[in-house]
């Protein structure tokens, strides 16, 4: 639409200037004035002014009946504010692109008749609904369009949307990966092919009397209901059951249409049902508001993308709570097991670091730089991950997961207790991860450069312990920054690996590979099997670890390239390179060089954790749409808990409240077998 300039007049000067006479012009620019000047006063002086003054209401009656005269409508009833693509990313770019260049319209259609009348079609929509009742029946009367919902044009139209909506329903809901999705389906008759019947019927009594009309009793009418709602049945069936056999962006995007469309066939229907006499009034006022709300939200970015993604969110938190039920430690036994497999994944960074030291040391590019740091990264998150060892901060993302699930079962006092003694669990893991992380790391990078100066007769750590110092210093480095990068990443991670999990259940892989005939054939059908198992438990940990090193040790080679200060700092890689700046320093650096570098270390793992945990909630919670109105009685029943039991925040002792926690846990660890 094209932007101008409005005039500044009110209504009675611009009625005056245009309807003191009869008008016959069809330009839109009267009704545009009129509509702009009117937001600015009240409607009950509109309509006393026209009642006061016959000629000019007469003329403008004349003017509105005559633009709106056999004007088609159901481009705004079966376009506006629906889905026209199949996939999120088409759909996406073409609001864009609708929204910073309009497309060329129809002048002789409502669609473009709205788009050049309404300057501001959110606001105007929100005047006209916030106005009095009786002020805008008033109006309506007054402009004798209170009935125009029995016009014929009117009832085809509305009638040639519902076909059209019908026709592309079907279209969808028949497409092979749509019904795969509800196969609870395949031993009924399909709802929408009985949808259609019921329109068929509908069609021959327009056909036969098109001055027809419902009452909410009618046969036809309330089998169309029937049908509608089962047909919306469905797709919410179709969409539960995307936790069993997971969902592909464009089956959702398809089913997000098909549900979209249902819901404006269910809006139209309910226009031709006149029980009372004031119906008429009623629902020529909803058509007007319907179609007005439909053409402001045409090109809605927000809500694109908050539809396209949610289901999508649900199921990569879906697969990580499950995963973080692995990090919560309920008992003493737990709680030392996940000591000694952190203190296991402490070794191998204290190798790492080191020999992402030695790695630097290479005369060779940038890219190779990114290369050999980004593989050494990822094949020791792969390994940690495999031995079933635990790097710490990897935690968060999954256990954010659980701890939204957990809440979205219940919202009583007593399940914000519950979930305020499984928030204590879930920190006193974090704490005890990061103590077998940071006492591992540390001294094993101290043994393997103390081996390598024995061997070699040379301290490696010599050169690089100056700047190893230097970014474990907040106050003159950007270690901060690092950390929270390092635990964007760590969030990123997370989301690989609950998209990964999904896609393998979407596209059945384990089944493929147990059925495999090339791998039947020559190894057998217990190989094949193991495969399977193997696959569906660990590759999606496999693949998430490898990109979490891949972005790790590409940032700050990337960062160098593009003149940026970017790097990332990890709490336990910290103690490892504390380790490496004290020996190449011999142990001599002042009392406030030790003592930074020493909080930082920590500073950095809360950055890391507070960052990928924080994230991973709002994705969490967004997800499964637990309200953040009620995040303020969540966290204060989590600090009450802390005040009275602070020690269960670090120490796993014994509470009454054990036994409902860990029936939580299982219940979300067994939520989705099958998949």
């Amino acid at each position: 639409m094209a932007i101008r300039l409005t005039k500044k007049d009110n209504f009675s000067t611009i009625l005056k200037n245009y309807f003191s006479e009869q008008n016959e012009t069809l330009s839109l620019e009267p009704l545009s004035e009129i509509i702009t000047s009117l937001k600015k006063d009240d409607l009950g002086v509109f309509t006393a002014y026209l009642k006061d003054n016959e000629r000019i209401k007469e003329n403008l009656i004349y003017y509105i009946h005559n633009i709106f005269r056999e004007k088609p409508f159901n481009l705004s009833l079966t376009e506006a504010d629906i889905l026209s693509e199949n996939a999120f990313y088409p759909e996406f770019k073409k609001r864009i692109l609708n929204k910073i260049l309009p497309p060329i319209e129809n002048e002789n259609t409502i669609w473009y008749l709205v788009d050049n009348v309404l300057v501001t079609p959110k606001k105007d929509l929100e005047f006209f609904q916030n106005s009095p009742e009786d002020k805008m029946d008033e109006l309506f009367m007054l402009l004798r369009i209170d009935k125009f919902i029995n016009n014929q044009h009117v009832k085809n139209e509305m009638l040639f949307s519902l076909n059209i909506l019908a026709w592309r329903v079907i279209g969808n809901a028949l497409d092979v990966e749509v019904v795969k999705m509800a196969p609870e389906y395949r031993n009924f008759d399909n709802p929408f092919l009985a949808l259609q019947n019921e329109l068929d019927i509908l069609n021959a009594d327009f056909k036969e009397n098109p001055d027809f009309k419902f009452t909410s009793n009618d046969e036809v009418y309330k089998q169309t209901k029937v049908y509608l709602d089962q047909c919306l049945e469905f797709v919410n069936i179709a969409f539960k059951n995307s936790s069993k056999y997971g969902i592909s962006s464009k089956t959702n995007q398809s089913l997000l249409k098909i549900r979209q469309q249902l819901q404006r066939m269910s809006d139209i229907i309910k226009l031709f049902v006149i029980d009372e006499e004031k119906d008429y009034l009623i629902n020529s006022k909803q058509l007007v508001f319907n179609i007005l709300k439909y053409k402001s939200h045409k090109n809605n970015l927000q809500d694109l993308v908050s539809d396209s993604t949610r289901l999508m969110s649900h199921l990569i938190t879906n697969h990580t709570a499950e995963m973080g039920t692995h990090y919560i430690t309920s008992t003493v036994k737990s709680y030392m097991k996940m000591f000694w497999k952190a203190s296991g994944g402490g070794v191998i960074v204290g190798a790492l670091c080191v020999l992402k030291m030695l790695y630097s040391y290479i005369d060779t590019s940038d890219f190779a730089h990114a290369f050999l740091f980004s593989m050494n990264y990822a094949m020791g998150f792969v390994m940690i991950y495999l031995m079933r060892f635990t790097l710490a901060t990897k935690q968060p993302a999954m256990t954010a997961a659980t701890m939204a699930k957990v809440l979205s079962e219940g919202s009583s006092r007593s399940t914000y207790m519950e979930f305020a003694h499984v928030v204590s669990q879930l920190f006193r893991s974090q704490f005890i991860a990061f103590v077998g992380n940071v006492l591992l790391s540390f001294p094993v990078s101290l043994i393997i450069i103390y081996g390598l100066e024995i061997l070699f007769k040379q301290n490696f750590a010599f050169d690089k312990s100056t700047k190893l110092l230097y970014d474990l210093d907040p106050f003159q480095s950007k270690a901060i920054l690092h950390a929270s990068i390092a635990g964007v990443f760590l969030f990123i991670s997370g989301v690989i690996s609950g998209n990964i999990s999904n896609n393998s259940v979407f596209f059945q892989i384990p089944k493929r590979i147990a059925k495999n005939p090339f791998i039947n054939y020559f190894f057998g059908q217990k190989i094949a099997k193991r495969l399977s198992v193997y696959y569906s438990k660990n590759w999606a940990g496999i693949i998430s670890n490898f990109w979490f090193g891949v972005f790790l040790g590409a940032t700050a080679p990337i960062g160098l390239f593009l003149g940026l200060d970017l790097d990332i700092r990890h709490i336990t890689f910290a103690a490892g390179n504390f380790a490496l700046g004290l020996y190449g320093k011999d142990f001599v650096v002042t009392s406030y060089t030790f003592w930074i570098s020493f909080v930082t270390v920590f500073v950095i793992g809360f950055f890391n954790f507070i960052v990928s945990f924080g994230l991973s909630m709002l994705l969490a919670f967004r997800s499964r749409k637990v309200e953040l109105s009620e995040a303020r009685e969540i966290f204060g029943e989590i600090f009450r808990y802390f005040i009275r039991n602070p020690f269960r925040f670090f120490f796993p002792l014994r509470s009454l409240l054990d036994e409902r926690s860990k029936q939580m846990i299982q219940d979300i660890s067994t939520g989705s077998e099958g998949h």
